[in-house]
This record gives C-alpha cells, structure tokens and sequence, in this order.
C-alpha cells in the first residue's frame, strides 16, 4: 500500500534532513528549498496529508505559499504547519488568518513537532472521513426523495388515469394542465413576487394540478359521459366534483399533511372558483382563492377551450386567449391574467407541441 505523502518546504537543507529523519518511516517525503518548488509540488500533489513550511525563502515565501493554497481553497483539506525563526509576533496573528493548523518556532523539538504534526493528521483525516460518510448519507437521501418522489408521481398519474379512463373525451387533459400550470407559475413567480413562488413549490404546484379532477371519479357516469351538454340539475351534481375530491385528499391529510398536500387540496377544492366570488363550490372571492388554485383555474379552461369536446369542437389558440381575457369564461385573478398574457406565446406553443407528438 502506498505511503500517504508529506512535503516539508525549506531553504536550509540541514532543516529539511532532520524532519526527514522524523517522518520517512511513515510517510513518503516530498521536499522544496523554496516556495516555487513548494507550489509545483502542491500542484501535482496525490496523497498529501501534511505540509511543513518555513517562511523565510528565496523565490516564494512562506506567505505567498499560503496565498497560493488559499487562492486554490486548498487550506481546509491540506493541514499546514508553519515551522519559522519568525518571533510570535511577526508571525502567528498573520499566518492564523490564512486558517492553518499551527505555527512552531525554530530551534524546534522534534518529539513535540512529530505529535503536533500526527495530531493534526488525524484530526483532518477525521473530518475527510466525516465529510465523506455525510456526502454519502446526504446522497443516500436524495436518492431515497427520489424513489418517493417517482412513487408519490406513479400514484398520482394512477389516480388521474382513472379519472381520464372514465372520461374518455378528456385524453392527456391532465398532462396538458401540468405543462400549462407549470410555465404559467413561472410568470407568476416572476412578476408577481408577492405569492413567494420558488422553484420548489412550482414544481409541488404543478404535480398537484394532476388531481384537480380527482373527484370526478364519483359523478355517476349519465352525467360523467353524457354525449351532450348538461342541464342545469345535471351540472350541479357535476359541480360535486370538487367536494368530492377534496373528501377523498381529505381522507390522506393525516399521511401527507405537508405543503404538497395542502396544494393537492386547495387545487381540488377551489380550481372552479372565481374572482368575483361567482365560482364554487364555496364561492371565494379574490385572493380568498389560493394563488395555486387560481393558476390551475386558468389552465384548467385553457385547455378545455382549445379542446375538443362532446359539446363543441376546439377552438383556436387566438380565440381561446381571448374569450379569456375578455371574460367570457369567467372572471380570474387580475395578477394572473397578467401573467397569463405575458405567457401567451408559451402557452400557444405548448399547444402547438402537443398536436405535432399528438398527445392530445
């Protein structure tokens, strides 16, 4: 097995020797007389566990050797020890600052220098191996998020497969609101920063819009397939389908009762709400609607206009945009609208993308 390596720079060959003499049982030496040749061994170092380093030298000094280590971040992994004729004062409070592991004082005791020196080899090869075992378990547990996170993903596209299996005029409605959630949600974090939108509750966002519909698994099928428009009564019972899904979320809150839950619900229960407090089921108004729900709600009738439907044919990406704006579908939320606008040719060229794979 190899030997792990020390460097001893020096200018005085005599000084260079006699640490020699103390450390090649145990180590391989690497020597420099000055602090150039100290910076070319540093630069194609292996195993380096340790550097002793005089300050007075021809070329570089001890300092600059420092400058060099720390310019490079090399001074939290490679332990230093200063070994100097300097007084205390001319050195320690200087070279401290660099973050080196301690400064000695020729003439020097070997017995004291060989302990000092294994001390602090133990001490950095401790924190390696802590550094390195933390790494390790802090990938085991993104990978660990990871294979939940897939589950949680596996669960969700099952839960909405049954819904769109169902109803069978939908197809890949819920991809489309995900792709529509997600970019519109990032014109929103953008500007509108007032909702705190991050990267991450974009995402938690747009993953929860797969279950807007989750509830239209308990509309009787007269109603959930009717190849017609429905009537009044019948559109009540079809309005139950918020309700419906936000029992069953409400049913695993004890479970998942965190962030991505509450969106889960909020999208669920409050995607049919609107501005103006005409919505349902609960007849929110303003920003009683979550900022969530309010973004789903304009994907969600995006979607559906630019869809074919049993009622209808699809319309146009261009009218869809407008009926929108204009309120036609309903009033949304001001901010969103905004940003709705901003992300016009976003949204039109999502729609394009989908008919060229025909997801749709």
């Amino acid at each position: 097995m190899a030997k792990q390596q020390l460097l001893i720079v020096d200018d005085e060959e005599v000084n260079r020797e006699l640490l020699r003499m103390m450390f090649d049982s145990e180590y391989e030496i690497l020597e420099a007389a000055d602090g150039g040749q100290a910076v070319e061994q540093i630069e194609k170092r292996g195993d380096l566990v340790l550097i002793l380093l005089d300050v007075v030298m021809p070329v570089l000094d001890g300092f600059k050797v420092l400058d060099y280590m720390k310019e490079k971040d090399l001074l939290e992994t490679i332990p230093v020890i200063l070994i100097t004729g300097m007084t205390p004062k001319e050195s320690e409070g200087r070279a401290y600052r660099y973050g080196i592991a301690d400064v000695m004082h020729k003439p020097f005791e070997p017995s004291v220098i060989k302990r000092r020196a294994h001390n602090i080899i133990e001490l950095y090869q401790s924190k390696r191996n802590m550094e390195r075992k933390l790494k390790e378990q802090e990938q085991a547990i993104r990978e660990q998020e990871q294979r939940i996170r897939q589950n949680n993903d596996f669960m969700i596209e099952a839960l909405s497969a049954v819904v769109e299996f169902r109803n069978v005029e939908t197809g890949d409605h819920v991809r489309r609101i995900k792709y529509f959630t997600r970019i519109l949600s990032k014109y929103v974090a953008k500007y509108c920063p007032q909702y705190g939108l991050t990267p991450e509750k974009i995402d938690q966002i747009a993953r929860a819009s797969a279950l807007h519909d989750i509830g239209k698994i308990g509309i009787p099928d007269a109603i959930l397939l009717k190849p017609a428009r429905l009537t009044p009564e019948e559109f009540e019972v079809m309005k139950r389908h918020t309700t419906i899904g936000a029992e069953i979320l409400e049913s695993c809150k004890q479970a998942y009762a965190d962030d991505f839950y509450q969106y889960c619900y909020d999208i669920c229960r409050y995607h049919h709400e609107r501005w103006d407090g005409k919505g349902y089921p609960d007849h929110l108004v303003g920003e009683e609607i979550p900022i969530s729900a309010q973004i789903v709600a304009v994907a969600d009738v995006y979607d559906a206009l630019v869809s074919d439907r049993v009622y209808k044919t699809a319309y146009s990406n261009a009218i869809a945009y407008d009926m929108i704006l204009n309120g036609e579908c309903g009033q949304f939320s001001p901010d969103v609208l905004k940003c709705f606008e901003l992300a016009k040719e976003d949204f039109f060229n999502i729609v394009e993308v989908i008919k060229m794979f025909n997801f749709a």
